[in-house]
């Protein structure tokens, strides 16, 4: 089964998604925060998923950032809705940084590089890697 991840924000949402075996992390999608559910119930209409992971947003010493009460009504949206499928939060600090960084390095043109969608699902991907990293230490 596949894990998910997802960069919440209030105009877009960066969605990666791991191969069936759990190895890989790849960018999915970026989609408008009206239409994730739908997207969500179509994609698990063809694929299974484990779980969930969310970017937990916060300030530098640890307290949630500004954006946490929309991540917090993403989260309680995901959990009415899919039920069956556990969600945990991951620190997602310095994901957009890292995400532009990996897009400069690219050799991606400008025009690329300013594609805010991009650093989204690549955001989503960081965080993906992220915990897929540290669940291979336990």
């Amino acid at each position: 089964m596949r894990i998910m991840a997802f960069d919440y924000g209030t105009k877009r949402i960066g969605i990666a998604v791991t191969d069936p075996m759990q190895i890989i992390a790849t960018g999915l999608e970026t989609i408008h925060p009206n239409q994730i559910i739908e997207y969500l119930k179509k994609y698990l209409q063809a694929e299974q998923v484990e779980r969930f992971i969310v970017g937990e947003p916060k300030q530098m010493d640890n307290t949630p950032s500004q954006s946490a009460i929309h991540v917090k009504g993403f989260v309680n949206l995901l959990k009415k809705t899919f039920p069956e499928i556990p969600i945990e939060m991951l620190d997602e600090r310095f994901t957009s940084k890292m995400a532009s960084a990996t897009i400069a390095q690219s050799g991606m043109n400008k025009k690329n590089r300013q594609n805010k969608e991009l650093v989204d699902t690549i955001s989503a991907v960081i965080l993906l890697q992220s915990y897929m990293e540290g669940k291979s230490f336990l």
